[in-house]
């Protein structure tokens, strides 16, 4: 790829970063394994590998902007998270994180289980065969069509989120003379510590019955007074991108206590707890993710000694990390276009995609690392900004970090850990194409989700 020369932009030590970054790396070259999936990695010529893939072959063969997952990091995430929580528990995959019908088939053969919390997810699910009785249907607003297609299909546990949804659920159940089983949401008052808008257990949010206005007792009465549902948990969920457990301390702790309350009043001891997701992954090298199996023993360990405290028989437990999962097992591959110093400022490096195939950066102010991938490099650090081609000034992907100062446009930069709601949550702002998702594995690479085209945004236009 040529490269055309551009004025130098600022170097680190003309500059005071405002960002993430307090210093640029010791080497530009090295990929941090913190923050790629494990199969990437340089060549001797310097251009990165995935699953022993030239990323520059797959450029040339798929375009850019492209998704690249790296399969087998997915399955073998899979796989630690499986073992680490044993036979005694369920892992459930959030499907909102990314979902397609190659990754309900790697779920199925990898053992877990699958969460939706839409028709359009439980269509997937079913469509590529994961047996029903290993879906979990969420959501605060599940309409009609969705509960009646997922009793009719069997799924194995729905989460109501609402007195309403209690009733709508147990009267389509009972129309098809099952008795559908069911877990209530609760909100435990717990705020993990994560941004405002992706933090869903304090009481002022959308989401499930309140423990401390007694919606959650209520809610309890009413399911187990409905002869069509049948009781089997509760399920809480404290947020996303959570490093620690001691917010899920709390919570089970509430939730344990609301189990007790149950028993006390009811005389019956719920046989599941369900603590959701929300496990952080690494986006940038600062970021110290804790790995399955410490995340197994600890909750493992909490919910055992809050049960054994409230003289309750441990109930089974859940977990549906989504994110932790998918996340770091894909980097979205861009294409250098403009390169714009600022004089004492930055250097604003514009790729062909931006805020419709990562809109998190611009909605919770997320952080994310970059490199160049099409060849090594041995110019000094810039500081730069890596920014889309849609027509917003907060069309940031990258906001500080560091790229060698002679890139140019036709090189091709990637940026790390975008497996998790990047390709869910991109759009068609400016009707830009969304990319598409390819699978690498062990030197083959093929289409999952094919990059849209001009005739798909026409074709939905039908005025």
């Amino acid at each position: 790829m040529s490269r055309s020369a551009h004025p130098a932009g600022p170097r680190y030590a003309d500059v005071i970063p405002e960002g993430h970054y307090s210093a640029p790396p010791a080497d530009l070259n090295t990929l941090d394994p913190r923050v790629w999936s494990r199969t990437v990695a340089r060549s001797p010529e310097g251009v990165a590998q995935v699953g022993g893939l030239d990323v520059r072959a797959l450029a040339e063969e798929y375009g850019t902007p492209a998704y690249i997952l790296d399969e087998a990091d997915f399955r073998a995430r899979c796989r630690a998270w499986r073992e680490a929580f044993g036979a005694d528990a369920d892992v459930f995959y959030a499907g909102k994180a990314f979902l397609s019908r190659a990754v309900v088939r790697w779920l199925h053969e990898e053992g877990l289980n699958l969460d939706v919390c839409t028709g359009g997810e439980l269509a997937v699910a079913l469509s590529a065969g994961m047996p029903a009785e290993r879906i979990a249907l969420h959501g605060n607003n599940k309409s009609m069509e969705e509960i009646e297609r997922a009793v009719a299909a069997g799924v194995g546990r729905i989460v109501v989120d609402s007195f309403q949804e209690i009733v709508r659920v147990a009267d389509i159940a009972a129309r098809h003379g099952k008795r559908q089983r069911v877990q209530i949401r609760v909100t435990v008052g717990v705020e993990a510590h994560t941004h405002e808008f992706i933090a869903t257990a304090h009481e002022d949010q959308k989401f499930g019955f309140s423990l401390t206005g007694g919606d959650a007792t209520e809610a309890v009465r009413r399911v187990l007074a409905l002869a069509s549902l049948e009781l089997i948990g509760i399920h809480s969920h404290i947020g996303s991108q959570i490093f620690d457990t001691s917010g899920f301390e709390v919570a089970a702790h509430r939730v344990v206590g609301l189990l007790k309350q149950i028993r006390d009043e009811h005389g019956v001891e719920l046989p599941e707890i369900d603590l959701g997701g929300g496990l952080g992954i690494a986006y940038t090298a600062d970021d110290d993710p804790r790995e399955p199996h410490e995340i197994a023993k600890a909750l493992g360990e909490i919910v055992n000694r809050e049960s054994q405290s409230a003289g309750l028989t441990p109930p089974r437990l859940s977990v549906e990390p989504g994110r932790a999962i998918v996340g770091p097992t894909a980097f979205t591959l861009y294409e250098v276009g403009t390169i714009k110093p600022l004089d004492g400022l930055r250097t604003y490096v514009s790729v062909d995609g931006g805020m419709s195939d990562n809109i998190r950066t611009a909605l919770y102010d997320a952080e994310y690392s970059v490199a160049l991938v099409s060849r090594a490099s041995t110019a000094e650090p810039m500081l730069a900004r890596v920014v889309g081609k849609h027509c917003e000034s907060g069309d940031i992907v990258v906001r500080d970090a560091f790229l060698p100062a002679d890139l140019a446009p036709g090189d091709l930069i990637a940026v790390p850990a975008t497996g998790a709601y990047c390709r869910s949550m991109a759009s068609n702002y400016n009707h830009v194409l969304r990319p598409p998702v390819i699978a690498v594995r062990d030197g083959e690479a093929g289409v999952i989700v094919r990059r849209e085209t001009e005739e798909d945004l026409l074709r939905l236009d039908v005025g």
